[in-house]
């Protein structure tokens, strides 16, 4: 199983992004899927995940508002969507995906099987 996550780069304040996450060995459709992230000198955090059914959470409103988080069944690619980007959005940004995530609890991180590598997020002031 591989998760291998992209689309991360340098944005200023106020700008989108869409990272990818594309699997090999697990398909996304049976599995959770979540984002989290780790900014310099935090702890990784849940930012957004979606479960078997299709149903969406996302750690707090602002990010509710902001991110978006889907799957595509075809091309086994999960995305999350981020616009109005705020300079505390720095992070790396990981995928996880699981086939035992409890569907109404996807933020924590020991319920996730498979990993990707991460992608740096970098928004500028």
């Amino acid at each position: 199983v591989q998760l291998q996550a992209s689309g991360g780069g340098l944005v200023q304040a106020g700008g989108s992004l869409r990272l990818s996450c594309a699997a090999s060995g697990v398909g996304l459709n049976r599995a959770a899927v979540a984002w989290f992230r780790q900014a310099p000198g935090m702890e990784r955090s849940f930012v957004a995940g979606i479960n078997r059914s299709g149903g969406r959470i996302y750690a707090t409103d602002s990010m509710k508002g902001r991110f978006t988080i889907s799957r595509d069944s075809a091309t086994n690619t999960a995305y999350l969507v981020m616009n109005s980007l705020r300079p505390d959005d720095t992070a790396v940004y990981y995928c996880a995906a699981g086939s035992s995530v409890i569907s109404s609890n996807l933020a924590p991180q020991t319920a996730y099987a498979h990993w990707g590598l991460g992608t740096q997020v970098t928004v500028s002031s």
